[in-house]
């Protein structure tokens, strides 16, 4: 199934999510429109900073996007109690729908632009400020008809206890939207959730939790005053996300050296990171492993350069096993004297070692990465970017004819996998 606002089909993950925050609001709406909007002012205050938050949405690397100006507005809203020494008298449901309508508006002239949308992260967004609305504001109306707070650091220890507990469920769900999209294990991608929650989403959380205790004396001067160090965290995250986007575009540029050389064929560096990618992601390679995978396969031929004669279609698999283990050396070396890519260099030196050597046992110290760059490098040598299913079929037979040395078994089938369902096309 695939949607107007996501290119790719939508995963039975991202469906329900995004159903159960849609009827979570339709609740809400209905419930407000039966009953006063209260503190209107303050709503719209909120409303326009998680607006402008939403709009000042950092894109990632890999495709997604951050936004956390508008989750840390959105989660002091939530537990905004008193306010300018007032008490405030807001129900959850007004925090879900000004949420809501304010992460929408904020995302409007994105999908005018036509430019891509996480409908399933907002929803997301939505629910884990539903249940923090929903836990912690009849909280306060309770201290607050008792006239007091039984103790007075309850009320930040109850907003810290509630954060991390919705923060942790939120990557319990990130983690199954993920590992759905890429076919990557649930676990491998749970991991990769909470190493961001203790990043970003810990600065979101206290940012939230700050605005909110400092709005009971500073009123609405809590919002730009205290969300300034997030704004600052944001230009730091943005301007990684430009470094990081530079360097892989770099890379890409490199890695296309060898085909404007005449040793490797058009395309081939692309497929085999593509393919790589994918598998890796099926094997479990956090987000970590998975980039250093990709730089490694773009660039695993670049020491084809060395040669005096192109190998005919550049095809490695097709030259001796001590060519190829020259020429993996020789790229590594190349890669080494950048000084800041060792673990890629790693990679790189050991993609041409086999699986095993005949008589001895499986050799661990050769990185997964490496093993996965060989098997898939062999596929692209014989199967190129042709599409056709024969073609595929037999580059597979040939590489199945060789796992008991050459080629690891379990990346073989996970391959095999991966072709039969991917639509990779010529770069």
């Amino acid at each position: 199934m695939k949607t107007w606002w996501i290119s790719r089909p939508v995963t039975v993950a991202e469906a329900v999510i995004t159903i159960a925050a849609t009827v979570v609001v339709l609740v809400s709406i209905g419930f407000q429109m039966h009953h006063v909007w209260v503190e209107p002012q303050l709503a719209l205050a909120f409303g326009g900073f998680i607006a402008l938050g939403e709009l000042a949405r950092v894109n990632l690397p890999d495709g997604g996007f951050a936004v956390p100006l508008a989750s840390a507005g959105a989660l002091a809203y939530a537990l905004v109690g008193d306010f300018a020494g007032r008490p405030t008298q807001y129900v959850a449901a007004q925090v879900v729908v000004v949420t809501a309508i304010a992460m929408s508006l904020g995302s409007l002239p994105y999908l005018a632009a036509g430019k891509p949308t996480q409908p399933d992260a907002l929803a997301r967004r939505v629910l884990m400020v539903a249940i923090v609305a929903a836990v912690y504001r009849p909280l306060f109306f309770h201290w607050s008809a008792a006239g007091h707070v039984p103790k007075e650091y309850l009320p930040p220890i109850a907003m810290a206890v509630i954060v991390m507990t919705v923060a942790g469920f939120d990557a319990l769900l990130a983690a199954w939207t993920r590992s759905a999209r890429d076919r990557s294990p649930y676990l491998t991608a749970l991991r990769d959730e909470v190493g961001a929650l203790f990043g970003i989403g810990t600065a979101i959380g206290a940012t939230g939790i700050l605005i909110a205790l400092a709005s009971v004396v500073m009123g609405i001067w809590a919002l730009p005053v205290f969300a300034i160090p997030l704004i600052i965290a944001q230009f730091s995250l943005r301007r990684f996300a430009v470094i990081r986007q530079t360097h892989r575009q770099t890379i890409q540029a490199l890695s296309r050296v060898t085909e404007v050389g005449g040793y490797t064929d058009a395309g081939h560096s692309w497929r085999v990171s593509e393919l790589g990618k994918a598998v890796g992601r099926e094997l479990g390679l956090s987000s970590r492993e998975l980039f250093d995978l990709e730089q490694a396969a773009l660039m695993h031929d670049i020491g084809q350069l060395s040669l005096p004669d192109p190998i005919p279609g550049g095809a490695t698999t097709m030259a001796s096993g001590e060519e190829q283990r020259a020429i993996a050396e020789r790229g590594a070396e190349v890669i080494r004297a950048t000084g800041a890519l060792t673990r890629v260099a790693d990679i790189v030196a050991c993609q041409a070692e086999p699986y095993r050597r005949p008589g001895e046992p499986v050799d661990a110290s050769i990185p997964l990465a490496s093993r996965i760059i060989r098997v898939v490098n062999a596929y692209d040598d014989l199967a190129g970017g042709s599409l056709e299913s024969e073609r595929r079929l037999d580059a597979l037979d040939q590489l199945r004819l060789n796992m008991a040395y050459d080629y690891d078994p379990t990346i073989v089938d996970c391959l095999t996998r991966v072709v039969g369902r991917s639509t990779f096309s010529n770069a």
